[in-house]
Formats: structure tokens, sequence, C-alpha cells
């Protein structure tokens, strides 16, 4: 399941906003009503002299810290929350783990991408970008293996993740050699303790396996086990390829034997009830991951978070200021007549 947060600003009970209209209409009620007097005359002419004074603001500020703190108020009482929501999108009960060869003979140039010459590490990754498009509710994972296997990308569903971490694989970042056994060990491994309807690796190799402790069928039988399906992809054309070198600064090649452990990979795939596929051309290459994606699919149940970070205290707290601030005015100095 794959997360994004998203932070909105809501009101619980916003029904109670609709009290803020009716402050000014009272608060023009109230000043058309006007106030009783604090001392009554016999005679305008004993308060002749006071037509000239001016009339003091104190009352319209009292009044208005008044309605201030009330509008304060029923903004609390309408909740207003800070929520925190994680959407989810349906995951498949399909978890693969993709085992990717960076073996110095991955530089062999024998594929083509839009007419020009690559190798076959970026023939692979344009087509595992496609395949990792194709299927936007699977986990998926990435091992790197040469000499040695890492872990490249754990099981995710954010495939944003996924394919930064492909785009950052390249050759000579690993020991030179051909861990095939530590290869697929490490991705079973990584589906070990998942509950999936449907396990699989996808390990892809243009070599024999030539190092590490774990043989090939010792992962097979770890995989068997696991119920874990192991589909193997041999790249690589059939004969000799170009491998590129540099001489006196110049691009240069040399053809070298492709020697892919076919027997070898068959009976991986055979055990854990995969397939073998030879890749052998960029439209064979792509053709082997279309099959690889009609596999079963299901969908399982996910789940909605949603976080609420409760700020009525924020409207409260200002308006009890107000109030008090309010009495103490009232009180002190500008105190009212009684």
């Amino acid at each position: 399941m794959i997360r994004s947060l998203f932070q909105h600003f809501t009101f619980a009970h916003w029904q109670f906003l609709l009290l803020l209209p009716l402050l000014p209409a009272l608060a023009w009620l109230k000043g058309r009503q006007g106030r009783k007097p604090a001392f009554l005359y016999s005679s305008l002419a004993l308060v002749r002299g006071l037509d000239n004074a001016s009339r003091s603001r104190a009352g319209a500020v009292l009044l208005a810290l008044r309605w201030l703190a009330l509008a304060l108020f029923i903004i609390g009482l309408a909740r207003p929350q800070l929520t925190e929501s994680e959407t989810s999108v349906k995951a498949s009960g399909v978890d693969i783990v993709v085992a990717l060869d960076l073996s110095g003979s991955m530089q062999s140039e024998d594929f083509t991408l839009n007419r020009r010459r690559v190798d076959r590490l970026v023939i692979a990754k344009d087509v595992l970008k496609k395949f990792i498009e194709r299927r936007p509710n699977d986990r998926i994972g990435l091992v790197a293996f040469a000499g040695r296997a890492y872990i490249a990308s754990p099981l995710t569903l954010d495939h944003d993740f996924l394919q930064a971490n492909l785009d950052r694989l390249h050759h000579g970042m690993i020991e030179d050699s051909t861990a095939i056994g530590s290869g697929l060990s490490a991705a079973v491994n990584r589906l070990r303790d998942l509950k999936s309807k449907s396990k699989i690796v996808i390990l892809m190799t243009d070599g024999q396996n030539n190092a590490g402790k774990i043989t090939p069928m010792m992962a097979a039988e770890a995989a068997q086990a696991l119920a874990v399906k192991v589909y193997t992809v041999g790249v690589g054309t059939r004969g000799v390829a170009p491998m590129p070198y540099v001489m006196f600064g110049q691009k240069m090649y040399r053809n070298v034997r492709v020697d892919i452990d076919e027997e070898t990979l068959q009976s991986v795939s055979k055990k854990t009830g995969g397939k073998y596929y030879r890749a052998d051309s960029t439209e064979t290459l792509r053709a082997i991951y279309a099959e690889i994606d009609q596999l079963e699919k299901t969908d399982v149940e996910t789940k909605k978070y949603v976080r609420r970070h409760e700020l009525f205290l924020f409207c409260v707290l200002p308006g009890l200021v107000l109030l008090l601030a309010e009495l103490a005015l009232a009180h002190t100095i500008w105190r009212k007549m009684p």
C-alpha cells in the first residue's frame, strides 16, 4: 500500500459558523436601541456647557473586543481541525523482485534502442521501466548483483522511488564477476516474510555463475520452499557480441563470446514453477516482459488513515484573552459610571 500525505483545514461542526453573520446584525440592533442614560436631568440647561466635549472611543473599543471574543468562541465551537489524511492505492496480490546483473559483460552492445546501438544494461533498464509503469499496483523491489548482491530498492508501491533507484544503477558500481546464486538468494530473501498470493523473482543475467558461496540451484531450492516463482531471462545475442573498449581516446569494439548458462537458468525456473526466456533482441526482451505482465493479479483490502489536530484552543484562548481584556479595561482606565 502506498500512502500520500495531504493536509487540509476543516471544521468538525461547521454549522456553528452560520452564527457569525448574525453578529454584525446583533451589533447593529444593539446600537439602534442605544443604552440607558447613567443620569437623568430635569433640564437641558444644566448640561448646556457639555455639548462641545469630545466623545470617548472607549465604549466602541470595549464593544469591539467583546464582539471579537464572541466570534472566536463561535469559531471554537465549530472545532477547526488540521487534517492529515493518508490515501492509499490498492495493491495487487503480486510481489515482484527483479534481480539485475551488473557484471562487466553487460556492457556488450548487442541491442538497439531508437535506432542506435546500446549495451545490455541500458536496454534492460529501459524495458524494466516500462514494465514497472504497466504494473502500478504491484509491490516491486530491485536487487543488483555482480560479484556480490545488493538491495537497490526494497519492495515498494512508490514506483517513482523505484525508478529513481533503477536510474542509479550503472556499470562498475559492484566488483566484477557473476554471482547469480547470490543475486537470486537476495531477491528470494526479500519475499520470505511477505504474505502474498504470488511471489515472483525476475532474474536477468548474461553469463554463468562464477562467484559467491550460494549456487543458483541452492537459491532455487529456497525459492521453491517459500513458494516463490523464478522467471529467468538470458540477455544477449547468440554467438558473439560487440564489447566496447577505448584505445587512444577512441571507442572501439571487439567480439566476445556470449556464454549464458541456459541449462542452469532453465533448471532454476523449472524447479520453482517459473519459466526461462532468451532475450537476443530488443523486441524479444519486450515480448518477454509483456508475457510476464500477464501474471495473475488480485486486489487486497487497504486502509485509509486520517489524523486530525484540534485547533479550537487557538480560537478559545485568544477569545478569553480579549474578554478578560475588555473586563479589565472596563473596570480600570475606562471604568464606566454606574
